[in-house]
């Protein structure tokens, strides 16, 4: 370690890595492959929130709902905004071990794309030859755009599909504006290259836990969601597991008859579709309103479940509040991938 590097402790796990004044805490541990939960690395998500137990950080610009005034004054960081100036010791339960899968920058080939609705993508990645590219159900690639900047997208594919017919699947939502949405939506063709990285992320299935589980879902939060199901349905997962899964409009459930066919085979399965702006010519007979309501409405105790939520920051954060101060959820039993954009930010 060089004078200028301080050691950063990660507890209970007890993990540590080196960062300098130059970088922020996150991307120190990043690069010493040590697991800290992030989800948008710009200060907008809140995902990589940890308490730090003893040390000095400042932080750089970020949004006030990701880190509150108070939070900030009862000791809480930003792993992706602070920069140490002194040995710090954070607290993580969320810290992947030893056994966390090396990182991976590579090449890919578009292999087939096709909408799924008017504005979400399924985009089919080819890996290149002889690679092996092992991820946990849940985590997510980011592509390296030619201006450095990078998108993030979670992997739909379950793992073990890798070892027969190796190739990737992300579902891409239209931000019109986008300067890679607008090329996917736009200008992509079959056996375009692209330069992706990952696996990133610590959004995925604690297996060492029995308890009974909630999935939430907004638009294409689905993605990972897709995974963990297909991941489960392949390991004989047998945990009770119920998918909330919300939209705008019924359309927006792109995938609705996967989860129905699905649920009809995994008796562990329970599916509830949420529309909140259903028009008269939907002729929508389901649930409405927001999706993370409509698990308060089903749920009166929280307490001995997890709760794995993905999609857009205000259904994440909303569900991280209200399910932690109305029922009883731990904190430590609320996982979550916010999608961040630069309208986030």
């Amino acid at each position: 370690m060089t004078a200028s590097a301080f050691q950063i402790t990660v507890q209970p796990s007890g993990r540590t890595f080196a960062a300098t004044e130059s970088e922020t805490i996150l991307a120190a541990a990043i690069t010493a492959g040590v697991g800290l939960p992030y989800g948008c690395k710009d200060g907008a998500c809140g995902s990589c929130k940890c308490k730090k137990l003893s040390g000095e950080v400042t932080h750089d610009t970020h949004s006030d709902k990701a880190l509150t005034p108070q939070e900030l004054a009862d000791g809480f960081v930003l792993t992706c905004r602070a920069t140490a100036h002194s040995d710090v010791v954070l607290e993580s339960r969320q810290v992947t071990d030893t056994t966390a899968f090396p990182i991976k920058k590579m090449p890919v080939r578009v292999a087939a794309f096709d909408k799924l609705s008017h504005d979400v993508m399924r985009v089919q990645l080819q890996l290149p030859a002889n690679t092996v590219f092992k991820y946990f159900a849940g985590q997510f690639i980011e592509f390296i755009l030619r201006d450095g900047s990078r998108r993030a997208y979670s992997i739909a594919t379950p793992p073990h599909v890798q070892e027969s017919t190796p190739g990737i699947e992300l579902h891409i939502r239209h931000m019109p504006g986008g300067i890679f949405t607008d090329h996917v939506f736009g200008t992509l063709k079959e056996k375009e290259i692209l330069r992706a990285e990952g696996p990133f992320g610590s959004f995925f299935l604690r297996e060492d836990s029995a308890k009974p589980m909630v999935f939430l879902a907004s638009g294409t939060g689905f993605a990972p969601i897709k995974a963990l199901l297909a991941h489960m349905q392949h390991q004989g997962i047998t945990r009770p597991v119920s998918l909330y899964w919300g939209g705008r409009r019924p359309e927006d459930l792109y995938q609705d008859a996967w989860v129905q066919e699905l649920a009809a085979v995994m008796p562990n399965l329970t599916y509830v579709p949420v529309v909140s702006d259903a028009l008269p010519e939907d002729n929508w007979t389901g649930r409405t309103g927001y999706v993370h309501q409509a698990v308060l409405d089903d749920f009166a105790d929280l307490s001995g479940h997890e709760v794995y939520a993905c999609g857009a920051p205000i259904v994440v954060d909303s569900a991280r509040t209200s399910y932690t101060s109305q029922r009883g959820l731990p904190e430590e039993a609320f996982f979550a991938d916010a999608f961040t954009s630069a309208a986030d930010k």
